[in-house]
């Protein structure tokens, strides 16, 4: 028995095959935690979305932007959703559509499984949220979206803003949650988020900081998974464990067991991306070096010890594998 979590998907069905098979994923005795964003962009969201929702007994899903999205597509008029991109389009205007819709708005903004030790979001923790904060505040707009008033909550949810305070109220309440669970890169000490800032660290504007490495921040007492942010590559540092790794992008898909006593991480190549489309950008990849696998292991699995908290960054090695640069991690 074993349990990964999987990074974006991003609507990679053939990718995401091409992982579950390398893991050997078992649904009779194994589990995946999914990262967020299971569709948009990749091209398959419709087969992507089916796919993980036939494993719903087997796997735990937390919302991503990009399903968030997908909902809000969902609950707008036809004459509307004929507006969106193809890929998105398919899934709102596929007969199984309702099963498809209805079951991903019952999903999570956070998943805690205190027995495993381990936490799962798609983006980010605001830096004074600690794992029980955390899990009310998620609460709160899973209640939203699990009620009959879900379409306005939807409609409400877009724009960078408020800054969060404890004393927020009615949407701007729910929105600053959902921009922290679900887009946040870089923020303020006080909790403002830098939502132009994307590149990878060091890029970003003066006062902003990677979210996990905000001075003041609060300590978790469980290690965290997420999604969301390509542009860092396989990342660990801070008790973080980033594993979108840009399958989209042509980069990898990565899985990461949570229940193994050493660090075991599994990749595929991504997705075959044809010529880039006018505006949009893949994200900057950070610079890679070259090291020799180790022996005895395939290059597309690693295993390290969990007690060393470092930044890891895979190189582009084309074979879905290659040994992660590392880093000591900022103080």
């Amino acid at each position: 028995m074993a349990t990964w979590a999987i990074g974006d998907l991003q609507g990679c069905y053939d990718v995401t095959q091409r992982l579950l098979e390398k893991i050997n994923f078992d649904p009779a005795a194994d589990r995946l935690w999914f990262c967020g964003d299971l569709v948009n962009r990749g091209g398959q969201s419709l087969e992507t979305l089916r796919l993980v929702h036939s494993l719903r007994e087997h796997s735990v899903v937390v919302l991503g932007n990009h399903d968030l999205s997908l909902l809000a597509v969902g609950a707008r008029s036809p004459e509307e959703q004929r507006k969106v991109n193809p890929d998105l389009q398919r899934v709102v205007l596929a007969e199984d559509r309702d099963v498809l819709l209805d079951w991903l708005r019952l999903q999570k903004l956070v998943h805690v499984d205190r027995e495993l030790g381990w936490m799962m979001f798609h983006a980010g923790l605001a830096p004074k949220w600690t794992v029980a904060l955390a899990e009310k505040h998620a609460r709160e707009v899973e209640q939203q979206l699990h009620g009959n008033g879900y379409r306005k909550l939807l409609r409400n949810m877009y724009g960078d803003g408020p800054v969060w305070a404890p004393n927020l109220t009615g949407y701007e309440r729910s929105r600053a949650i959902i921009n922290f669970f679900t887009r946040m890169r870089y923020c303020t000490p006080r909790a403002r988020i830098g939502m132009e800032d994307k590149g990878t660290p060091g890029t970003q504007q003066q006062g902003m900081y990677p979210w996990f490495e905000v001075p003041g921040r609060v300590e978790r007492e469980l290690k965290m998974v997420c999604g969301h942010w390509s542009a860092l590559g396989l990342t660990i540092t801070q008790g973080v464990h980033a594993i979108d790794t840009g399958a989209v992008w042509g980069g990898k898909l990565t899985a990461l067991q949570l229940d193994s006593e050493e660090l075991r991480v599994v990749q595929v190549p991504g997705r075959d991306v044809p010529a880039p489309v006018p505006g949009a950008h893949p994200p900057r990849r950070p610079p890679a070096e070259r090291r020799p696998e180790p022996r005895g292991e395939a290059q597309s699995e690693r295993r390290e010890p969990r007690r060393r908290s470092r930044r890891h960054r895979p190189h582009n090695s084309g074979d879905g594998g290659g040994t992660p640069r590392q880093e000591p991690p900022k103080p």
